[in-house]
């Protein structure tokens, strides 16, 4: 075996292979799709509910001081002029005059059409954020708007889960869902979306305390992505420069990933100030305000907010990236990926070695269905050992387990580890807890 393994890989293939496996498909495809909008797969719906798991399990679960939160998408539309979307949460645009096609104008390299070399209209605001109405009776309609981040949802509901959680600061309250914009420049697979997901945290301390917990979670974030096996030399940290500071942010980090078109924004971590806190306190037609009083000093106050915002299918793009391996076994290529195993969509999958030997069958489906449970296992015997395995590697499962003639007299079957391609036999009694064990879930 040649162990030259190699990630150069180009976002092409990436998208084939999530066409091909059942990752990831174009939004209504059969009509001709709709651009930069995706449908997530058997496989795709299986390891994003991964990633989102080890958010949650790392940001909820493993800490005392943050509690969850699932807003609703739509939201009274003063909440967006609070915050400053309905006003300034728009991109400068620019129209082709030939080919009709609109692009931003700081992704333009010259005055001309990248697209027909056509002459270009002077740059118009266009606003990101999607309008719809909310309304039974026809005139009587209100306008409303898809919600283009979480964070908003968390803000306005920063006394209600408060109070009902007794939270003093520093506290969180984490989110992870659906946001939608209307990007004019979309492209990458799925880097940029209109339609997507994010995992936030609005992390309150008090005024004095934010630069401390500012640091600490640009650090704590960073470490979440390496610490499910992206490689360090593949991730930065980039600091925001004063001049392109969001018009609520003190300081910001991005978390920047080495994807095949270069370094890119995957997560940004923010100290937004008591900005949106004192924002909605001002506009909020309960007049009661978002501050927090302090029983012990006596002190009212709006709490800062750290922020860390992630994308979802950002992140699911970089597990997959990162984990894509290619070798040269025998004469021909091996494609792999070498996911984490908390975040394979399949964690094993069960294959007999003869389809056309019932006991054989039988002891598959019994094993398959014993340990099954907290996790996605597969029988398959659709096609021969050798090209089960491939596909199984393909998609990033961790064990394959063959049970073949001699497992109907010993009761051992094979186990063949992923990565290393290592086989051993094991008792098929001791196999359940053999993967509980080894996948450490």
């Amino acid at each position: 075996m040649n162990n030259d393994k190699t990630t150069n890989v180009e976002l092409k293939e990436i998208a084939n292979l999530c066409k091909r496996r059942g990752f990831i498909f174009q939004s209504s495809e059969i009509y001709g799709g709709i651009g930069s909008v995706w449908d997530y797969g058997p496989l795709g719906v299986e390891m994003k509910k991964c990633v989102k798991d080890q958010w949650w399990k790392r940001m909820v679960y493993d800490r005392r001081d943050v509690e969850g939160l699932d807003a609703a998408i739509l939201m009274n539309p003063d909440v967006w002029k609070a915050s400053g979307h309905v006003g300034s949460f728009a991109d400068l645009m620019v129209d082709c005059k030939e080919c009709r096609k609109r692009f931003r104008i700081d992704k333009l390299k010259g005055k001309e059409c990248p697209e027909c070399s056509g002459g270009l209209t002077e740059p118009k605001s266009f606003n990101l954020m999607f309008k719809t109405q909310v309304g039974s009776v026809e005139g009587n309609a209100v306008d409303v708007y898809l919600r283009p981040e979480t964070a908003q949802g968390i803000f306005v509901n920063f006394d209600n889960v408060q109070t009902s959680s007794r939270k003093k600061p520093p506290f969180g309250i984490a989110q992870i869902g659906k946001s939608f914009r209307n990007e004019i420049t979309t492209g990458n697979f799925i880097f940029r979306s209109r339609e997507f997901e994010q995992m936030e945290l609005e992390f309150f301390v008090k005024p004095g305390e934010d630069e401390k917990w500012y640091d600490y979670w640009v650090n704590e974030r960073l470490d979440w992505y390496t610490s499910l096996g992206v490689r360090k030399e593949n991730l930065r940290l980039r600091e925001h420069e004063k001049e392109e500071l969001a018009h609520y942010a003190k300081r910001c980090h991005d978390v920047e990933y080495l994807f095949p078109m270069g370094w890119s924004e995957v997560e940004g971590i923010a100290n937004r100030t008591d900005y949106d806190l004192k924002k909605h306190s001002e506009l909020c037609e309960s007049g009661g305000g978002l501050k927090y009083f302090d029983t012990a000093t006596e002190e009212r106050y709006h709490p800062y907010v750290i922020e860390p915002s992630a994308g979802v299918d950002r992140a699911f793009l970089v597990f997959l990236i990162d984990a894509y391996r290619t070798e040269m076994v025998k004469d021909r290529k091996r494609v792999y990926l070498s996911l984490d195993k908390r975040l394979a969509p399949i964690k094993a999958a069960v294959l007999p070695l003869l389809k056309k030997n019932p006991e054989i069958v039988e002891m598959a489906h019994k094993l398959r269905d014993d340990i099954s449970g907290n996790y996605r296992v597969v029988y398959d015997d659709t096609a021969a050992i050798g090209k089960l395995y491939r596909r199984q590697d393909e998609i990033g499962t961790p064990y394959c387990v063959t049970v073949d003639v001699d497992s109907l007299s010993d009761g051992m079957v094979t186990v063949r580890e992923r990565d290393t391609m290592e086989q051993e036999r094991i008792d098929a009694s001791k196999l359940k807890g053999y993967m509980r064990e080894n996948l450490g879930l």
